[in-house]
């Protein structure tokens, strides 16, 4: 059997020639890539290596000269505000120390009688925008007594009537008021507070605030509307209290707290007055009386004072966290009657 051997023709083998020349190359090629590859790795782990190797010559030269933990006092020496935060806490413990003894800086222009003397008193009547009546039958009985109000500003009492302004700012109950103020020029208007019976016991903080930053007198007094004055009483009562700073006088009392909803006196935050329920010692409503110092408190610290539900718990409550001279005194104590009081219920 004749076997049969493969015949490689010239064309084939040219053919196969090339393409064992193409992968050679191809071969060489990436050798010579790999080998670049290779070299920049070397040189940047090398060169990684060396910059560890100099920080770490720098961390261990330079340890020794600066403290692990650089404290508050290191860092204001080196800011230069050592000073200043002396100077800074120095000023909070003035401003501190002011505040308490009932200063004011930066006080509004405090003006006095009209012959620039000290007042003696400044009276605020409690009154609302249906008490043009009332208002009436003041200025027509112990105010009128007085000759109206030049000559009770002769005597150091400046009496003016206290109220705020209508919900519907502008209305007409503002212009009204403006109207009868205009005539008679006896009211003592609180921009910023809203005249209405929600808003009653923050009266008292706008009225001591406004009132000593317009007159410069001994005491503030706040009298309701409802009660009629005896201004000889009133004036040798505040006399005789004239160099007694911090004085808080009236007619000094205490009770339940009313903790039903619904009922009169409700105190919506009765649950503060502890399990007896029981009202801390404070001056009734009527007549209240602080002396400059403690008006001064207010108007200073209005913002943060707690108006409770009452104006005479509310003062009573700001009082307690002060030095004030509690003076009870029960010719302040108004009754129907009169009899050797300083004030008549009416």
């Amino acid at each position: 059997m004749e076997s049969s051997l493969p015949v490689t023709t010239k064309s084939e083998r040219r053919s196969k020639s090339k393409y064992i020349q193409n992968t050679s190359k191809s071969s060489l090629l990436m050798g010579f890539l790999s080998c670049l590859a290779w070299v920049y790795v070397a040189g940047r782990l090398w060169q990684d290596a060396e910059n560890r190797i100099i920080l770490a010559n720098l961390l261990k030269k330079n340890s020794g000269q600066r403290p692990e933990v650089l404290t508050m006092e290191d860092k204001l020496m080196v800011l230069g505000c050592k000073d200043l935060e002396r100077r800074i806490v120095e000023t909070e413990m003035e401003l501190t120390l002011a505040k308490s003894q009932g200063y004011l800086k930066n006080q509004l222009q405090q003006s006095g009688s009209s012959s620039g003397k000290k007042l003696l008193a400044v009276i605020g009547v409690y009154t609302g925008f249906g008490g043009r009546l009332r208002r009436n039958t003041i200025r027509g009985s112990w105010m009128s007594k007085a000759d109206i109000l030049s000559n009770l500003e002769k005597r150091g009492i400046v009496v003016r009537f206290v109220i705020g302004r209508s919900p519907n700012r502008g209305d007409s109950l503002d212009r009204n008021i403006d109207e009868e103020n205009r005539a008679t020029e006896d009211f003592l208007i609180l921009d910023n507070h809203e005249e209405a019976q929600e808003e009653l016991s923050k009266k008292a903080k706008f009225f001591f605030g406004t009132a000593v930053q317009m007159w410069d007198a001994d005491f503030y007094v706040k009298v309701d509307d409802n009660v009629d004055i005896n201004f000889d009483g009133l004036v040798e009562l505040l006399q005789n209290r004239r160099d007694q700073d911090g004085a808080y006088i009236g007619c000094m009392k205490s009770g339940d707290v009313v903790v039903e909803e619904g009922k009169p006196w409700y105190e919506p935050d009765w649950w503060k007055f502890g399990d007896q329920k029981s009202y801390f010692r404070h001056a009734a409503g009527p007549v209240i009386i602080l002396s400059k110092n403690l008006a001064q408190y207010v108007n200073i610290n209005s913002a943060s004072l707690k108006a409770y539900a009452h104006d005479d718990i509310s003062v009573g409550s700001w009082m307690m966290g002060l030095q004030a001279t509690y003076i009870d005194d029960t010719s302040l104590c108004c009754t129907y009657s009169g009899q050797d009081k300083v004030c008549t219920l009416v």
